[in-house]
């Protein structure tokens, strides 16, 4: 028989052992992790231009619950290369599908040689509410703020990964 707490039968009035956190554990599932995707992504991907362009890197999940929030976490080894002692500007996102839901920039920085190569690493991280229940697919973009040079996803040995978990909202 459920207990019911009003005016007249208070929390004083139940007694120890009525309610365990067993009872409140199973009964809540906010905040539940209810499944984790994972991708590892390694095929290189250069591009010298100043437009938002793929990286490869993708994840999908179907969300059980339209109420499920999704985290979405990146990791993705990022290079500029470049020919000039200035440094180079570059933007990157997370898109789910092909709307941008996290902008992210950053810098490679010169020394004073030339022809170099300069890591960005770009590590982002976004809690999204697709508000959905069917198959959605993340994915990353990048681009230079100037044309004069260029930058390159999992190039010289490096992958990149996407994992996605459901959580229960």
């Amino acid at each position: 028989m459920p207990t019911e707490i009003s005016g007249s039968t208070g929390v004083n009035k139940i007694q120890d052992g009525t309610v365990v956190a067993g009872d409140l554990a199973s009964s809540v599932d906010l905040g539940k992790v209810l499944q984790v995707v994972e991708n590892v992504y390694s095929t290189a991907v250069s591009s010298g231009t100043t437009s938002m362009v793929d990286t490869g890197l993708t994840a999908t999940i179907t969300p059980s619950s339209t109420s499920s929030k999704i985290l979405v976490m990146v990791n993705q080894p990022l290079v500029v290369s470049t020919d000039t002692t200035s440094s180079r500007d570059i933007a990157f996102n997370i898109c789910r599908g092909s709307t941008e839901i996290l902008a992210g920039t950053g810098a490679a920085r010169n020394d004073s040689s030339h022809t170099q190569r300069y890591p960005a690493y770009n590590s982002l991280k976004k809690l999204d509410s697709p508000n959905t229940t069917s198959a959605t697919t993340y994915k990353t973009q990048f681009k230079l703020n100037d044309q004069q040079s260029d930058i390159h996803a999992q190039q010289y040995g490096g992958s990149s990964t996407m994992i996605l978990m459901e959580i229960a909202g």
